[in-house]
C-alpha cells in the first residue's frame, strides 16, 4: 500500500486540476492506496508523489490526467 500527494499552487487556481488528478487516481487505484492527500502551496507548484518520490511535475511533464493515474500505477 502506498501513499500519494498531490501538492498545488493556490494562487494559481490548480485546485480543480487537483481535484480532477485526485479523482482519476482514485477512480483506478483507490483499493491500492493507503491515503491520497491534497497539500496546498504556492510559487507555481503542481506535483504528484507517490511515497515521497514526484512522479509528475507540471515544470517537467504535460498536463495529462490519465498519464498522471499511469504514473503513480507504475509508482506502486
Amino acid at each position: 500500500m502506498s501513499d500519494v500527494t498531490i501538492e498545488y499552487c493556490v494562487p494559481c487556481g490548480f485546485r480543480e486540476r487537483a481535484l480532477e488528478v485526485q479523482e482519476v487516481v482514485l477512480s483506478g487505484l483507490e483499493a491500492e492506496l493507503d491515503s491520497l492527500e491534497l497539500v496546498m502551496g504556492d510559487h507555481g507548484v503542481f506535483t504528484v508523489s507517490v511515497n515521497g518520490q514526484t512522479v509528475y511535475d507540471k515544470e517537467e511533464d504535460a498536463y495529462d490526467p490519465d498519464e498522471i493515474a499511469r504514473n503513480v500505477r507504475a509508482a506502486l
